[in-house]
């Protein structure tokens, strides 16, 4: 049997791998357009930014080590230029001329084109990418010189090279043409990452794009920028980070089956609409595991398993595909943000009822040494069953976000969340880990115990209800939602005649720092006969969902 393998990298690579190890006698050839093979795409932002030092350290293989670890003929600067699928042959355009290859099954491994702006400037010389190898060695190189630098997209890979960038000692501006940065994230969560990179320097602009990249009249060795709300930026170096698009363009030539994204259509064992012909990787479309919607998903580790399972296919093995969650991490300086599942934008859009929680415990035992924040959100059906998460902290996102991805998959609900057995120790964890105290919250939401209100309501709250911060007096003067009286929750059971004064028959809506103490006092006053609710995450979920937010004591929060 021949294999042929186009694409060297993430997908194209497991493929190959996969099958050699399941038949020692196959022809395998793997067909790579570019210089290298299995190389850490993923790691290149960290050699830019000098972490990994040598660039050799970002290839993984070479076809010497291929053909000699996995007798696998490896041939770079092959690129594929048509695929005869009647004949079951390929053209290869080589070093040394166009020749032609056979083959008893394919495997389409060929990755995914960065989106290039449709605006002037984009082939002047300061403008680049960051995807392969040559770039990575390129940008690291300018930016010992450079002294400032424009990254368009504040995706992951924009948030990558922007930190990397400012590693470097480089002036960065961030542009970034949705509302926030981290589309994937929910606005709150976002907005703990913006705070974040605008401490380490970074000038953000969210909400603007790019309208054009020309020479600047200063100096040759620079460029501006022009930006759709009217400034510009001087720079020296561009980065265009504003996507990618599945790269399917021998695949549509050939007659292949595309989703509207131009994503390759493949079955559940990575089968193409020909029966010869795989497909696993960038290029193709997934069916994500929560809203059931289809289309590219461009991560390391759905790509590895896919070209894992088009071989075992291949071989007549049945693996069949799981739906994809999206479990995504990406580090800015000293957070780190990670996701799984769909987020309410994402449910929204699927037409799925949903109810969110958000907590903000600490990544260990409180009383141990070096504590800190971890924000979590979640996001369950009504039922109860875990829809999606996300997780923004200095510490402890990746361990909890990585339990709710396997849960998620599980198809496990709150009760399950909050019998999860984790292990716990004071440097580690807490005795109720963050993950069983999302379940916690979960389960009283839906069986009644807790009553929720969210930030987005604060206007009709603060006009129909007696708005009750139970904080204590010191957190309470330092900032706090104009209007809100202020009875800490300690003192809350000797002053209920006085709270049932002041409300005169209206809801009480309770709010607090973090959630906690305005439970504590929800349940006080639903037990004492008052229409009340607790505000979902408290003052820290408020003030991120509502930037601009003016406070009483005058302050604002972060816009």
């Amino acid at each position: 049997m021949r294999i042929l393998v186009i694409g060297g990298v993430a997908g194209g690579m497991s493929a190959a791998a996969r099958a050699r190890r399941l038949d020692e006698k196959a022809e395998i050839i793997v067909l790579e357009k570019g210089r290298y093979v299995s190389f850490a795409n993923c790691g290149l932002p960290y050699h830019v930014g000098g972490e990994i030092e040598r660039d050799d350290q970002l290839l993984l293989h070479t076809p010497d080590s291929l053909r000699a670890s996995l007798d696998l003929d490896v041939r770079v600067e092959h690129e594929v230029i048509g695929i005869d699928r009647d004949a079951r042959e390929l053209t290869v355009s080589t070093p040394d001329g166009i020749e032609t290859l056979g083959y008893d099954a394919l495997v389409l491994s060929p990755g995914a084109d960065a989106i290039v702006p449709p605006i002037e400037g984009m082939d002047l010389p300061q403008v680049t990418h960051l995807r392969t190898v040559d770039e990575a060695r390129d940008l690291a190189t300018r930016a010992t010189t450079a002294r400032r630098a424009v990254v368009m997209g504040a995706g992951f890979i924009g948030l990558e090279t922007a930190e990397a960038l400012r590693h470097r000692g480089l002036d960065v501006t961030l542009v970034e043409l949705a509302p926030q940065v981290l589309p994937p994230l929910a606005p709150e969560m976002a907005r703990l990452v913006h705070t974040e990179l605008a401490s380490h320097g970074v000038d953000v602009r969210v909400g603007v794009a790019a309208t054009g990249v020309s020479a600047s009249s200063r100096d040759d060795a620079s460029v501006t920028v022009a930006l759709s709300d009217g400034g510009s930026v001087e720079t020296d170096l561009v980065i265009v980070s504003v996507g990618v698009r599945p790269r399917s363009g021998l695949a549509r030539d050939a007659g292949l089956d595309l989703d509207g994204r131009g994503a390759i259509l493949v079955d559940e064992q990575q089968r193409t609409s020909d029966p010869h012909i795989w497909a696993a990787g960038d290029a193709i479309a997934v069916r994500h595991g929560v809203t059931g919607q289809v289309g590219p998903v461009p991560l390391a580790g759905p790509a590895n398993r896919q070209g894992r399972r088009a071989a075992d296919s291949i071989m007549g093995r049945a693996d069949t595909a799981q739906p994809v969650l999206g479990t995504a991490i990406v580090r800015a300086f000293g957070l780190t943000a990670a996701m799984t599942g769909a987020s309410p934008r994402m449910l929204d859009a699927a037409g799925i009822e949903y109810f969110v929680v958000h907590t903000h415990p600490a990544n260990h035992a409180g009383y141990y040494p070096g504590s800190q924040i971890l924000h979590l959100m979640a996001v369950f059906s009504p039922s109860g069953k875990l829809l999606g998460a996300q997780a923004v902290g200095p510490d402890g996102a990746d361990k909890r976000i990585d339990v709710l991805a396997t849960a998620l998959r599980a198809g496990f609900t709150a009760d399950d969340l909050a019998e999860l057995e984790l292990a716990y120790a004071p440097p580690f964890g807490s005795a109720k880990d963050p993950v069983n105290m999302l379940g916690f919250l979960a389960q009283n939401v839906v069986n009644g115990t807790t009553r929720v209100w969210y930030p987005s309501e604060l206007e009709q709250v603060r006009a129909d209800a007696l708005l009750l911060d139970v904080r204590s007096e010191r957190e309470f003067a330092m900032g706090h939602i104009p209007g809100a009286i202020n009875l800490p929750h300690t003192f809350l059971r000797e002053h209920l005649d006085g709270v049932r004064h002041l409300a005169a028959g209206r809801p009480v809506r309770v709010l607090c720092a973090s959630g906690v103490r305005s439970y504590y006092a929800h349940r006080v006053l639903e037990q004492e006969g008052f229409d009340s609710a607790t505000l979902d995450g408290g003052m820290f979920t408020l003030v991120e969902a509502l930037p601009g937010l003016v406070l009483s004591n005058g302050q604002t929060a972060p816009a």
